[in-house]
């Protein structure tokens, strides 16, 4: 059996709303997301688990800092037939609103409502969606279980 992991991508992306129903949205300098609003997003690092990963990359782009509630789900998929594509959606609130955007990656990040994000022509495919079927089932985190010793874990979480 042969594995690539260099083909295998797991990223995170955050939802972030304040009290105006408004949502945390960047406008990305490179990638596919070029000059379209999207949600804050990365790639996981090695040893990290995926809500560290997202509190990472919220405060690296945006500079903010949140509180994770939960994920609302599981954005996958597959690239030119070889890569997998995997993001977990968090739900999250803000725990600061002093923004502080990150000019290596962004051109802007705002706070913009629900309604007037997704009449704009540039957005990621992804806001529209997740604004329709928006929902309250999230998946919480619950207290960390103990894997036993047979794999060697150093970090063990359950979201249900």
């Amino acid at each position: 059996m042969s594995s690539n992991k260099s083909k295998v991508w797991l990223a995170v992306c955050a939802i972030i709303e304040n009290e105006q129903n408004e949502w945390l949205v960047v406008k990305k300098k490179y990638g596919g997301l070029k000059n379209k609003w999207s949600l804050p997003a990365g790639f996981v690092d090695e040893g990290e688990t995926v809500d560290q990963a997202v509190v990472r990359e919220v405060k690296e782009e945006t500079g903010l800092d949140i509180e994770i509630l939960g994920v609302v789900g599981v954005r996958t998929g597959v690239l030119h037939n070889s890569i997998s594509d995997n993001m977990v959606v968090f739900k999250c609130k803000p725990l600061s609103f002093n923004i502080k955007i990150c000019e290596k990656e962004l051109f802007d990040v705002q706070f913009i409502n629900k309604d007037k994000l997704v009449k704009k022509n540039n957005i990621s495919i992804l806001l529209p969606v997740l604004i329709k079927e928006e929902s309250n089932n999230i998946l919480v985190e619950k207290e960390e279980i103990d894997p036993g010793e047979s794999f060697g874990y150093t970090s063990y979480k359950i979201f249900y």
